[in-house]
């Protein structure tokens, strides 16, 4: 078994970006068969459940009151609403119900609805995933007692890159949640977004402030961003087509994930829509076990259970089944 390592120096990472691309490659799919099935791709399903209206300045979000995106604010989602939904994403095979609420932290008024409803979803056999922004340490300890599996709190981009796409929070902040979703028990479920006109060196550093941390998250998902109209990137962006990452940068993203953070699940997330087959069995080839299903990821498009079917029979992959998951702090511990 590899070992897993909370050392990682920016220099190593650096020097796995740069191997030759059928080396990485291989390295991350030995890592990758070391730790997981091969062949099992988990299928996830992402909800809005209470959309836009954020007073966050992200640069590459459409929820941001800062953006001129057209998404409309609306309230939490009734609870049974939320759960309907979630028995029709397990009737389609997802596996792990991720559901976002366009906050910058939850109102403690909020929090019985959000319990009821992680209680419900783990009712169907499925794993719980929530991104509500910050939390107290009372609501992280309310998520806890409820079971919520995973909390998904992402950094997005390298430390130094961090305040040119969000100025209403710091890195610190982020950090600052993972610990205290580890401390109450909680799987942590932290990444981010590359094709942000970040460098190579951002890549890296983003890679290494995961790798880095006490405990890797045991949940990695990897972005590439979706322009958005009426958001800061997405118009400075499509001004700039050179800047979008190209596919095989990105693939060498989620092999470096996978063989820094061997026990993590990597999550090929956003931005599925605009890649190839090819791109997609590359990443999966490079380590990443998981993506979300269904015609929508929050606000933004995605491709769609039928796609995804038809995509992973003719690669020869197979849905994975559930499990319950470990309980954080003990899922991912250092060697000694």
């Amino acid at each position: 078994m590899t070992e897993v390592r909370t050392d990682w120096t920016r220099a190593e990472i650096a020097t796995l970006f740069g191997l030759p691309f059928d080396e990485l490659v291989y390295q991350a799919q030995t890592v990758h068969r070391a730790h997981h099935a091969a062949g099992q791709i988990q299928l996830c399903t992402l909800l809005s459940i209470k959309t836009g209206g954020c007073p966050e300045d992200c640069g590459y979000c459409s929820q941001s009151v800062k953006a001129d995106s057209g998404v409309e604010a609306t309230k939490l989602m009734d609870v049974q609403a939320v759960l309907q939904k979630a028995a029709e994403a397990a009737d389609s095979g997802s596996r792990r119900f991720c559901m976002g609420a366009a906050w910058r932290n939850p109102k403690d008024r909020d929090m019985p609805a959000i319990v009821q409803i992680v209680q419900g979803v783990r009712a169907m056999g499925m794993e719980t995933c929530m991104t509500l922004g910050m939390l107290t340490p009372k609501q992280a300890d309310m998520l806890a007692d409820a079971g919520l599996d995973y909390y998904n709190h992402n950094i997005d981009t390298s430390p130094e890159r961090y305040n040119e796409i969000i100025t209403t929070r710091t890195m610190e902040d982020r950090l600052d949640t993972l610990a205290e979703v580890r401390r109450a028990g909680i799987n942590v479920c932290s990444g981010g977004i590359v094709g942000l006109g970040e460098t190579r060196a951002d890549r890296v550093g983003f890679i290494h402030t995961l790798a880095t941390l006490p405990a890797h998250p045991e949940s990695v998902p990897v972005n590439a961003l979706v322009p958005v109209k009426g958001t800061v990137l997405g118009d400075m962006l499509a001004d700039t087509p050179l800047a979008k990452i190209d596919d095989i940068e990105f693939v060498r993203t989620i092999a470096v994930a996978r063989i820094t953070m061997p026990m993590s699940m990597v999550r090929l997330s956003a931005g599925r829509e605009s890649m190839s087959e090819a791109t997609q069995a590359l990443c999966f080839m490079a380590g990443a076990n998981s993506i979300f299903t269904g015609d929508k990821l929050l606000t933004a498009a995605n491709a769609g259970d039928d796609k995804d079917a038809a995509m992973l029979a003719n690669l020869g992959l197979v849905p994975m089944e559930a499990e319950e998951p470990l309980r954080a702090c003990k899922a991912l511990e250092p060697a000694k």
